[in-house]
């Protein structure tokens, strides 16, 4: 039996015939960037999660520099953040000159750990960037008390997150924003590249969207005033005004970022959106067979039952992880080694953090294996991915 680490051909085929006739409605318009379906989306994330708004983006990278940017964040300041993540998390952090500064995280859960922020806080740092890793949330409660008593930002990385509560409310909703991802693998995937931004906050949410496009028009000139830039009041005569044509578009007043989310991913997602509950429960179950069957000679996650995780990956460790994925690729089981190098130890630093040592990040990344974990797997193979990793063992 093959078991691929993740597969997302049966989830498409059985929603094809909904999704390729809201394909046929976006081609016959012909609005594919922005417009209602963006507009729509949007709505119903905020809905769905209670946020105040939503604001889609060109990918979950993106979210998280417009995130940043709208919370002020400006080259040399710092973000504490966590060494366990994708590299997107700091790429984004570094691309706009800041700092990251890493706390390292906890063995249970693998999120950044709370009891080690404060030591880390400066004069300039800005901003906590906590990681909901793996569908699991942070401590927020600790998180938030840090920032409130630092006056910081937060800006949460929710890509692996979507759907994911702690302690009755959902991530994205504890700091001044969160940062999706909607990568097709994620358990709310595109057909491409797609983000969002969400906040409850009004000004943030007039910033970010002047960001994503181009700092230009209206909303660019309240957004540098919010930002507190000093720019001429706009000034555009509106005879030349049409529905093809914007003036106030060619006026920016910002640098901003050309990152709108466009309309085929705004349709192909909000159809997901009505199934993600049925796809993160689906998960749930798949997680309970694998904690209920598999051998204890692995570690297997152990999260609070306070919290609902949504099962983005199903991690288990082992000093021997390799051996095991080799095991695992010549019986037909996919796997994953989310994530072998810590976040400090990427070449794209290198020297920079030399000095830095985070020994639970380094244990770690030095043992995780990520099992196959998505909706559509069956009960065979769930099965068969159980007895391939106790026969290892064995």
């Amino acid at each position: 039996m093959k078991v691929p680490f993740f597969d997302i051909k049966e989830q498409f085929s059985e929603l094809q015939n909904e999704i390729m006739e809201e394909m046929r409605h976006v081609f016959s318009e012909c609005c594919f960037v922005n417009g209602r379906y963006v507009d729509q989306f949007e709505y119903d994330f905020s809905q769905k999660f209670n946020f105040n708004y939503s604001v889609g983006c060109g990918n979950g990278t993106e979210a998280l520099v417009l995130g940043l940017k709208a919370c002020g964040i400006k080259p040399g300041d710092e973000v504490i953040t966590t060494p366990f993540s994708f590299f997107a998390t700091t790429e984004a952090i570094a691309s706009i000159g800041a700092v990251p500064v890493f706390a390292d995280i906890r063995e249970s859960d693998y999120t950044i750990n709370p009891d080690l922020i404060e030591n880390l806080i400066t004069n300039k740092t800005k901003a906590i960037l906590p990681v909901h890793i793996f569908g699991a949330p942070c401590d927020m409660d600790m998180i938030s008390l840090i920032a409130k008593k630092y006056n910081l930002s937060i800006v949460e990385d929710c890509a692996q997150s979507v759907g994911c509560k702690y302690k009755g409310n959902y991530t994205g909703s504890f700091g001044d924003v969160g940062c999706f991802s909607f990568y097709p693998t994620k358990n709310l995937g595109g057909c491409g590249d797609g983000g969002m931004v969400v906040t409850n906050d009004e000004n943030i949410n007039t910033i970010i969207r002047a960001l994503r496009e181009h700092g230009a028009g209206k909303m660019g000139a309240e957004a540098s005033m919010l930002l507190g830039e000093q720019k001429e009041v706009l000034t555009v005569d509106e005879q030349f005004s049409s529905e093809l044509y914007d003036p106030y578009k060619y006026y920016n007043y910002l640098i901003g970022y050309n990152s709108r989310l466009d309309a085929i991913q705004a349709a192909v997602l909000s159809i997901k959106l009505k199934h993600l509950d049925d796809y993160n429960n689906k998960r749930k179950q798949i997680a309970v067979a694998y904690m209920n069957g598999l051998t204890n000679q692995v570690r297997k996650p152990d999260y609070s039952s306070d919290d609902m995780q949504i099962w983005h990956q199903f991690v288990i460790r082992t000093d021997q992880k390799n051996e095991l994925c080799k095991f695992l690729a010549a019986n037909g089981v996919g796997a994953g080694t989310f994530y072998p190098v810590p976040l400090h130890r990427q070449k794209a630093f290198h020297g920079i953090y030399k000095e830095v040592h985070l020994p639970v990040a380094e244990m770690v990344c030095s043992e995780t294996v990520c099992l196959p974990i998505y909706p559509e797997m069956s009960d065979e193979q769930i099965a068969y991915v159980i007895e391939c990793v106790n026969g290892f063992f064995d």
